[in-house]
Parts: C-alpha cells; sequence; structure tokens
C-alpha cells in the first residue's frame, strides 16, 4: 500500500472500496457484523465528513474504532494530530500498514472504555470517528464523561441519532435522549447513505454533532431512568422506584405537574429540576 503514504507536502489518498478488499484480502480479514464493522470506501463522503467537523491544525482529535483508517487518513490531512483506538488486532495490522510513513497518528491497540480520552489526548481533545452500531451510546457516554472533551462527530445508525436529537413529544424521544442532552448540545449532521460501506449493512447511518456542555448527575441520571423505564405509565406511578409516593407527589406538585404528566412530555432541563425536588422531598 505505499502508493496510500504520504508524500512530502502531498494530500493522502483515501481508501476506495477496491484498497479496502485488498487489505481485508492480504491480511486475512473478514468484517465482524456483530462487531458492526463496516467501511467507508467513498473518498468524497470522508472529506466531506472531515470538512464538517470544522478541524484544524492545533487540535487533536481521538478516533474511535479507526477499521482500516478510511476516516484516519483524512483526519491526519486535517488536524494537529489524531490518536486511533482500535480493538480488532487484525485491523491494527492492517491499520499500521496504511498509515506507515504519516508521522501524526498514533495507533492505540486497547478498548476506548478502559481509556482516560484526555490523558491519551495529552489535553482537551476532540471525536471523529464511525462508530460500532451495537456500542454508540455506551461510547458517546464514555467520551462525554471526561471534561477534557470539546466536541464530538460521530457516525450512527440512523435512527439512533435521530433518538439522541429527539425532542419532547417525538416518537423517538427516550431517556438517552434525555441525558445526553443535559450534557451537551446535539445536532443531526449529514445523512450517509449505506451504499457507501463495505460490506453494506442493512441501514444509512447518521452523523451526530455533540457539543460537550456539562456533566450528568447521577442523581438525575436516576430519576431519569427510572421515568422512562416504563415510559407508557405517568410519572407517579414510574418514579416510586426512586422516592417513596408521597415525595413524588410533592415534587411533582413543586414543579408544577399534574398526577397525569408522563416522561416524553418533559424538556431535558425539567427533569434536572424534578430530581432537585424529590431530592428535597424525600
Amino acid at each position: 500500500m505505499a502508493e496510500l503514504r504520504a508524500q512530502a507536502g502531498a494530500a493522502l489518498r483515501l481508501l476506495s472500496p477496491a484498497d479496502i478488499a485488498d487489505l481485508l484480502d492480504r491480511h486475512g480479514l473478514a468484517p465482524r457484523k456483530a462487531d458492526g464493522q463496516n467501511f467507508v470506501g467513498d473518498p468524497n463522503t470522508v472529506r466531506g465528513i472531515v470538512a464538517d467537523a470544522g478541524l484544524d491544525a492545533d487540535d487533536v482529535v481521538v478516533e474511535v474504532g479507526p477499521g482500516l483508517g478510511s476516516l484516519t487518513l483524512a483526519l491526519a490531512g486535517a488536524a494537529g494530530r489524531v490518536e486511533a483506538v482500535e480493538l480488532d488486532a487484525g485491523l491494527v495490522r492492517a491499520l499500521q500498514e496504511v498509515l506507515e510513513g504519516v508521522d501524526n497518528v498514533g495507533v492505540h491497540h486497547a478498548d476506548v472504555m478502559d481509556q482516560e480520552l484526555g490523558a491519551l489526548a495529552g489535553g482537551p481533545f476532540r471525536v471523529v470517528a464511525n462508530l460500532p452500531y451495537n456500542l454508540a451510546t455506551p461510547i458517546v457516554a464514555h467520551i462525554l464523561a471526561d471534561p477534557l472533551a470539546l466536541d464530538a462527530y460521530v457516525m450512527v445508525q440512523r435512527e439512533v441519532g435521530q433518538r439522541w436529537a429527539a425532542a419532547p413529544g417525538d416518537p423517538l424521544y427516550a431517556g438517552v435522549s434525555v441525558r445526553l442532552q443535559l450534557q451537551a448540545s446535539v445536532a443531526l449532521g449529514r445523512h450517509v447513505s449505506r451504499n457507501v460501506f463495505t460490506p453494506v449493512p442493512r441501514v444509512d447511518s447518521q452523523m451526530v454533532h455533540l457539543r460537550r456542555t456539562g456533566s450528568l448527575d447521577p442523581w438525575v441520571r436516576e430519576v431519569v431512568d427510572a421515568a422512562f423505564a416504563q415510559r407508557r405509565k405517568v410519572l407517579r406511578r414510574t418514579l416510586q422506584v426512586v422516592a417513596p409516593t408521597v415525595a413524588v407527589e410533592a415534587a411533582l406538585a413543586a414543579c408544577g405537574l399534574g398526577a397525569t404528566a408522563r416522561p416524553e412530555e418533559l424538556a431535558p432541563g425539567a427533569f434536572v429540576e424534578l430530581a432537585a425536588a424529590l431530592a428535597a422531598a424525600r
């Protein structure tokens, strides 16, 4: 893959579907659907994602699940430094080959959930990544829990991204919508067609931009999770797992909520107020 390496002052050539097929074949790799291994093989899509992220030469980017390096190569040309965290040993070997001669990318064979990302980056960092479909939400929660995280521009299954960004009253609005929106501003980015991937998945993808705004209080999270555990039931019932009935009724009244109030009706900030009222009434 020498033709993919950086030349002095020249842009890196990005991976094509043929490059991906060649790398998989030569390294004896087969994409694992259970792990969400789908590789972007469209250079225009990759360039667009990096342009949307608005990176500059001062940025340190953490890439989660770089795979074969489709996105990594474009990130290397836009950011000051890239720290790529990949769990799959076979993909790490292929990635190291692709990145040979690219001197501003560090490759880490590790589980991102075990990493202190701020320490890995050496300070404030940004995340740009194509996340594994089945682990997208816990990974994003892990990113946002790091006080050194500035933002994350990530690719996820389209419905997952829409759920993250959903507002009260939207059928997709759920506990995860509230939890993420209490930690970050959440905005949908570009829609990514399934047809740019190798292999082609069954669903389209969605870029989501999360700009970290703060931390999620554990008590607030407990209240949110209890509220949405049985989303068809009224808050007066669901919140009884975290506080006595009398405290729940007092807290609802203090927040101006009636006995028939349901979790999907409340904006994220209302859950903060409700949690405070519950704590005071317990």
